[in-house]
């Protein structure tokens, strides 16, 4: 029977994947189901409504990245529809977020249809199957986990408590935010769960639930259009080739963000051929500062992505141009297939599809990934994001699939990981458990000051000391840094899963 090493989000994201993997379930069959499970049972942090990138190299052929991320919406609207159907949110969540929720900050999702193809493509499972565990989740009850728990305690009353349907998946009776192992269910979600697995995604575009979704959007001012879900469909993309060490690495390509930002990251460590926090604090100053005044604002940011690669290929670092909720499950099975899934709802918008228990994302809301202002971009384009999986193997058999939540924080999570693991050459458990940093770039295109924000360590403190810049210590192992999981193969066919203290691990090798 085919082995498969998880990494999941949760206790119900791996009970899903055992389940899968038990049956017989390829990486690729057991990495949806758990990615399903966390979208159907951690509100507030993913959903069925939000977008996903799922990243796959199959042990007999070329790697692929699924793109499923969420799209600007409004097909056949009038101009005058944009602008509207938002409401601002303040929150103490992360320090204080500003947000904007409500009909008009939902993206057209697309984490399904790309799942979906997934299994289809790369899997033995039939697509009923791999949706049932999360199905059986939401009828029979799950625990909260902790990152569920905390973020609703600071949004379920802002965020939410506009959407009465909304506010009571979110709260107990009471109004108040559960508390982390309560068991609540969600049986509206379970019923659509199951016609998800009998009908496909189809079911949540041109389906009962899509339709359901574009009358909801056209009474309250939102965007999405039957035209929208029509035309969404996950986008095939060739993940970007890098070397490091041994390793030959796939990464998200553009127009994503992140996956550009961390081959530019990595390529500069291999090209030291050295590890130093020196280093590593001098290539996030670099590269995250042509983020922030440059990349972010770009109105094309595929050329962009690719003007960026091919600059800093030539050029090292002197090449480069010049002018919040998310999970993610990572499996590798015994064959050599990876696969790493990382959704993203946004912060959420607040509001449900009536009647089906799911919530929806407000990836028009995020004001970090809508640096041209609210609804600027054209109908149909791809929204900006931050999310990275990975795959990776290298010539005497080893297999990789690793991702991390955490907002801009991903890709220097996963350039610390993936350059102490793959370059340095150190125990999977042991990079992804060493201490972190990340340069944050304070202020507004008016003058961006970065701050080097870092979890306490002597070496990481002698070498922001050396730089000069400002910095914060956050403790040891802190969630601001992401939780980064991993699945691996070793070069004699063990599979290993390991999972990030810095949140909710869950790991396993099944069976």
């Amino acid at each position: 029977m085919t082995q498969v090493a998880l990494a999941a989000t949760g206790t119900v994201s791996l009970a899903a994947g055992r389940t899968v993997a038990r049956a017989g379930g390829t990486a690729v069959d057991v990495a949806v189901a758990a990615a399903l499970a966390a979208m159907a049972t951690e509100p507030g942090i993913v959903s069925l409504g939000g977008g996903a990138y799922v990243s796959v190299w199959p042990a007999d052929g070329e790697p692929v990245v699924l793109d499923g991320n969420v799209e600007m919406p409004g097909r056949g609207l009038p101009r005058e529809a944009f602008g509207r159907g938002v409401r601002e949110v303040h929150t103490d969540y992360g320090g204080g977020v500003t947000m904007f929720a409500g009909h008009g900050s939902v993206a057209t999702p697309g984490a399904a249809p790309a799942c979906a193809e997934a299994v289809a493509g790369f899997g033995t499972a039939s697509w009923a199957d791999v949706c049932a565990p999360a199905a059986a989740a939401c009828r029979e009850g799950y625990p909260v986990n902790g990152a569920a728990a905390r973020y609703l305690g600071f949004v379920a009353d802002p965020l939410f408590g506009a959407d009465p349907e909304a506010y009571a998946l979110v709260t107990r009776p009471d109004g108040s935010a559960p508390a982390v192992g309560e068991i609540v269910t969600n049986g509206a979600l379970a019923d659509v769960l199951d016609q998800l697995g009998r009908e496909g995604p189809a079911l949540l575009t041109t389906g009962e639930v899509g339709r359901a979704m574009v009358a909801d959007m056209a009474a309250r001012d939102g965007l999405v259009t039957a035209a929208d879900l029509e035309a969404y469909a996950p986008v095939r993309r060739t993940p970007l080739r890098r070397t490091a060490g041994d390793w030959d690495l796939a990464i998200n390509p553009p127009p994503s963000v992140g996956g550009p930002m961390l081959a530019v990251m990595l390529g500069e460590l291999a090209r030291v051929g050295r590890w130093s926090w020196a280093d590593v604090v001098r290539v996030q100053e670099a590269v995250l500062r042509y983020r922030v005044e440059v990349h972010d604002t770009a109105r094309d940011l595929d050329a962009a992505g690719h003007a960026l690669l091919a600059g800093v290929d030539r050029h090292g670092l002197a090449g480069l141009p010049s002018s919040s909720s998310t999970a993610n499950v990572s499996a590798v099975d015994s064959s050599g297939t990876a696969c790493a899934i990382t959704m993203s709802a946004g912060y959420g918008a607040g509001v449900t599809v009536p009647g089906t228990g799911m919530l929806l994302n407000n990836g028009l809301g995020e004001p970090e990934l809508n640096r041209l202002g609210l609804h600027a971009l054209a109908p149909g384009t791809r929204l900006a994001s931050n999310m990275a999986p990975t795959t990776g193997r290298t010539a005497d058999g080893r297999a990789l699939a690793v991702g991390s939540p955490g907002a801009d924080r991903i890709t220097t999570a996963l350039m610390q990981v993936l350059g102490q693991g793959c370059l340095q050459g150190a125990e999977l458990r042991a990079a992804i458990e060493a201490p972190r940093l990340h340069v944050r770039f304070a202020g507004s295109a008016g003058g961006f000051v970065p701050v080097v924000e870092h979890e306490s360590d002597e070496a990481i403190a002698a070498a922001v000391a050396r730089s000069g810049l400002d910095h914060h210590d956050h403790g040891e192992l802190s969630m601001y840094f992401g939780g980064v999981g991993a699945a691996y193969r070793r070069e004699d066919g063990r599979l290993v899963a390991a999972g990030d203290p810095r949140r909710e691990a869950a790991v396993d090798v099944v069976p």
